[in-house]
């Protein structure tokens, strides 16, 4: 019974309003344009598969299995209300509206974030959202720690050409866990390859990692955003969903998902969302898997855990040029999937190659600097200008969106906006690629921006220097002590009043400026004295010199608390700007009277 109640659902969410917006995005705007990509991608893809290269357009996930389930026919409750609206049988319309906490928090930040880096994209964390639900049931239903983290590996089925993909290993396993071929990790399901192009720090630990669900959100995002889309238009947010899988299907589900997302949502605790129950099987079939699975793969039989046991059916295939996104072979008759669009057939391969002339090269071939190559900042400010470069073919024509990673390289504070180390950008019409906005932070030095061409590793890079400068030094051209009063202590005591002075620049208020406090002996021959008045360290020992003074906003500054000692008479204490600007105050220590 299961299995129909799986096909009743995905023929009657197609009559819904949320399904047919979908649809009709789909048939209006992308799919005969899909259709011609799929046959033109088929000769790249027959060589990939031979080479075990990814290609520079693999689908961010590999092409790996996704969920199918699609949202409930009803309207997700809104937050506040206490109507439990009713859903299919089985279902609950409330429950699949709800997103987990760190799994919400990560998508509205990443939407935060792009709306920073890249306004012109408009990326609404619903669809960010939408593709989390498909690719992982958003983590799992949320089982990720306190930095986001999930916990326990989320993997896909190993790429190894059966039945789908052939991608070996490209990260020695580091997040896979395959030191033979690469497996979608994470929430968002980067294959390693792809993450390491895209990769971000969402949650400012310094690292980026496809298990963590704030660094996949905002990498994933940024994918979402690239080649200038506008995701406020639906031609763009259809080519972004199905560059991230390829396949008309996913397109589909992951559309119904927005769609119901954007209709409202609520917060839920992690851990409790809704598992998904249905993914696509080896030929994207969207075949039932049970959800008391023992948590074996069942689609590449490694054993591994690839989807916490929810129905981990293994990568789709790639589609042949005739065949269906799910591996069925094409059908014209209506009456066979009743209440679904047939999509359109598509044109099988010419038997004799056309005697049309050889393509001009178009991957990159060079990559130049375009203008600066060294650029300056001031600790804690943010550079002028940023590092660009041109992107050309073999026969020296510019190259248009093509991948370029600018990465900072060396010990530094500095961080692109978004505060990551590394970010790839596409180049444009013209093949310039320029790097986002750079921010110096405190740490002063010097650092590298290296430029490289995305999957080109024969392309030499571009390097830039870059330098953090110390912050100048707030000046001061008059110091003085504010209040007049005699300072006067016995031995064996401290002075009841405390010593502030004020530090101006042309009359007006220097603020910032460093002050030194020395006991000297003279002022003539001003030796540091070993006797006398003294402050505590932060130790409680006694020092007759204290740096690392500043004045404060208005220009003052306060000293500690003046100790004195055994020995009475009279002593100077010198204050001395960082520019040579100097007062002495007279201190004056008498005789303690006998006890």
């Amino acid at each position: 019974m299961a299995p129909l109640i799986g096909r009743r659902l995905r023929k009657g969410a197609a009559t819904t309003a949320v399904a047919a917006a979908a649809m009709a995005a789909l048939t209006a705007s992308q799919a005969p344009g899909f259709a011609a990509q799929e046959h033109g991608d088929r000769d790249h893809r027959d060589r990939d598969r031979a080479s075990g290269a990814p290609s520079p357009d693999t689908p961010i996930d590999g092409g790996s299995s996704y969920h199918t389930d699609l949202p409930p026919l009803t309207k997700p409750d809104k937050p506040g209300s206490s109507i439990d609206l009713p859903g299919l049988p089985g279902s609950s319309a409330k429950a699949e509206a709800g997103i987990p906490a760190s799994v919400l928090a990560a998508y509205k930040k990443a939407e935060a974030a792009l709306r920073e880096a890249k306004p012109g994209c408009n990326l609404p964390w619903q669809l960010l959202a939408a593709i989390g639900k498909v690719e992982s049931g958003q983590a799992r239903g949320g089982s990720v720690d306190r930095e986001g983290t999930t916990v326990s590996p989320i993997l896909g089925p190993a790429l190894n050409g059966n039945g789908f993909a052939m991608i070996k290993d490209t990260d020695g396993g580091e997040f896979d866990g395959d030191t033979t071929h690469d497996r979608a990790v994470g929430p968002m399901q980067f294959i390693p390859s792809t993450w390491a192009n895209w990769s971000q720090d969402g949650n400012g630990d310094g690292r980026s990692d496809p298990n963590n669900i704030y660094d996949a959100a905002l990498a994933a995002g940024f994918y979402l955003c690239a080649n200038n889309r506008d995701l406020s238009v639906q031609a763009d947010i259809n080519k972004a969903i199905l560059g991230y899988n390829h396949s008309r299907e996913y397109l589909n589900t992951v559309l119904s998902w927005f769609e119901y997302y954007k209709r409202g949502t609520h917060e839920v605790p992690d851990g409790t969302g809704v598992l998904p129950s249905e993914r696509s099987g080896p030929s994207g079939d969207g075949s039932k898997s049970g959800s008391k699975e023992s948590g074996k793969d069942k689609g590449n039989g490694s054993g591994k855990d690839t989807d916490s046991g929810k129905g981990n059916g293994g990568a789709h295939t790639l589609p042949k040029p005739d065949d269906k996104p799910d591996g069925s072979s094409p059908s014209t008759d209506p009456d066979d999937d009743p209440g679904q669009t047939p999509l359109p057939q598509l044109p099988k391969p010419p038997t004799t190659p056309p005697t049309t002339p050889a393509p001009k090269p178009t991957g990159t071939a060079k990559l130049t600097a375009v203008g600066a190559k060294q650029f300056t900042a001031t600790a804690g400010g943010t550079f002028t200008g940023a590092p660009k470069v041109h992107a050309v073919n073999a026969e020296g024509e510019p190259v248009a969106a093509a991948g370029v990673k600018y990465e900072i390289r060396g010990e530094t504070g500095a961080r692109f906006l978004g505060l990551v180390r590394s970010v790839t950008v596409l180049t444009g019409a013209d093949g310039t690629a320029t790097a986002p906005k750079l921010l110096a932070g405190e740490q002063t030095g010097s650092f590298t921006l290296r430029a490289t061409a995305v999957g080109r590793e024969q392309v030499a890079p571009v390097d830039f220097a870059a330098s953090v400068k110390a912050r100048p030094v707030p000046q001061a051209d008059a110091l003085a002590r504010l209040g007049d009063g005699v300072l006067k202590a016995g031995t064996g005591g401290s002075f009841a009043d405390l010593l502030t002075v004020k530090a101006t620049n042309k009359g007006k208020v220097a603020a910032g400026v460093p002050v030194t406090a020395t006991m000297i002996t003279d002022a003539k021959k001003p030796e540091p004295n070993d006797k006398g008045p003294y402050f505590l360290d932060a130790k409680g020992k006694p020092v007759r010199t204290l740096t690392g003074l500043k004045t404060d906003a208005l220009g003052r500054l306060t000293l500690p608390k003046i100790l004195t000692d055994e020995h009475a008479g009279t002593y100077l204490l010198r204050l001395t700007t960082a520019n040579g600007v100097v007062l002495d105050v007279e201190l004056t220590v008498t005789p303690a009277a006998a006890s």
